[in-house]
């Protein structure tokens, strides 16, 4: 970490972090982008190992113009004009455990800024009252590069983005420790939540007032944005209540060359042993591709309607119906007969909800699963 009271060169803010608790991110940012931007490029000041004592760090113009690719002669008026909306405009609403009920809190995050004409330095107080979720961080945090939301233009975005890493994070900090199942494990890379609180966190409660609006502005364009610009590859599916949407399933993957926090990727890519993984890992890729292609299930699917000519060309689509669905099918036909899986995929095919184009694999999964773990219970039940 660098020293407080140091003025960052322009170059160092693509190594260093953002690190804040997982209340703070889910929390209400009632801000724009840009104010929202300039609190993260800030809090990315904020050195963990050695807090500063009167709340103050200091970022350069420089830097904030190079982080918001601004190089017009106007720069310096749109500099003042977002510091003033960002102190104007910008507060958190957080909502935490408290006992047997929640307690809430509403926080001006930056009341301070100060900078002149003739140098490059800004000063930056943060409210005492945010500092415990910057700095108090020995459990319950999320980190990630700030580098990662340069390319996000949309609050939507970067609120989205910083809710997946608090998820995929978990799943990576708990894979190879005894503590979770591999059910909690999924539920991270796939975490759901409801339209209800997906709301209140993108503070859209009152816009967007039909599904179809709210789908594309705060679903499928911020996820455009994440799935280009930054190491996830998201997508999503459409939890049904009756005939409303009730709440979102994410589906969070980390793509497979995605540079980590130090840029160690591309040390990767020049190393034999990774080369002569990431090669044997293609060949799988394949044999599981040339392998479903031939499958009877591709072929079920297909008739039912539930696979797409884009999906049979898709290499990752298939290779991922061959090893992780197949498998259940096949677990289908052993109890229940050739005739028990074209039930349920006629089933599917029937009441299927709507899902994002390049997520078919784990939507029949899942539903494979549920409908496999019901008629066990049933089984179970009819025995007892």
């Amino acid at each position: 970490m660098a020293k407080q009271n140091s003025i960052y060169p322009t170059e160092e803010f693509q190594t260093r972090k953002v690190v804040e608790h997982n209340d703070l991110i889910s929390s209400v940012a009632k801000m724009d982008k840009i104010p929202l931007k300039i609190f993260e490029l800030a809090v990315s000041c904020v050195d963990t190992d050695n807090p500063p004592k009167d709340n103050v760090v200091y970022m350069s113009k420089k830097e904030l113009f190079s982080f918001f690719d601004v190089n017009d002669s106007n720069k310096h008026a749109r500099f003042k004009k977002a510091i003033e909306k960002m102190q104007e405009q910008a507060f958190f609403k957080i909502k935490e455990k408290s006992g047997k009920g929640y307690k809430f809190k509403r926080i001006l995050p930056i009341p301070t800024v100060e900078w002149n004409d003739y140098n490059d330095k800004v000063f930056i107080r943060f409210n005492p009252d945010i500092m415990p979720y910057l700095i108090e961080l020995k459990t319950n945090f999320t980190q990630y590069a700030i580098t990662d939301i340069i390319e996000l233009n949309s609050k939507y975005s970067i609120i989205l983005y910083k809710w997946f890493c608090m998820s995929y994070n978990q799943f990576e900090h708990y894979q190879h420790k005894p503590n979770r199942t591999q059910k909690q494990l999924e539920e991270y890379k796939n975490p759901r939540i409801t339209v209800e609180e997906l709301r209140r966190l993108t503070d859209t409660v009152d816009d967007y007032k039909r599904f179809f609006h709210f789908d594309e502005r705060v679903l499928k364009q911020p996820l455009e944005e994440i799935n280009k610009n930054t190491h996830f590859n998201v997508q999503y599916t459409k939890i049904k209540k009756g005939r409303s949407i009730e709440s979102i399933e994410f589906h969070i993957e980390k793509k497979k060359l995605a540079q980590d926090m130090n840029g160690n990727y591309k040390k990767e890519q020049n190393d034999p042993q990774y080369l002569k993984s990431k090669e044997e890992k293609e060949q799988l890729k394949q044999k599981y591709f040339a392998q479903a292609m031939a499958n009877p299930y591709t072929r079920m699917l297909n008739e039912a309607m539930l696979l797409f000519p884009h999906d049979l060309m898709d290499i990752e689509t298939m290779a991922n119906l061959q090893q992780s669905v197949y498998p259940i099918y096949d677990e289908l036909k052993v109890e229940y007969g050739n005739e028990g899986v074209k039930k349920h995929i006629s089933y599917v095919a029937a009441k299927q909800d709507d899902y994002s184009k390049r997520n078919i694999s784990q939507y029949l999964k899942k539903s494979a699963t549920t409908y496999l773990e019901s008629l066990a219970f049933k089984k179970n039940m009819s025995r007892n």
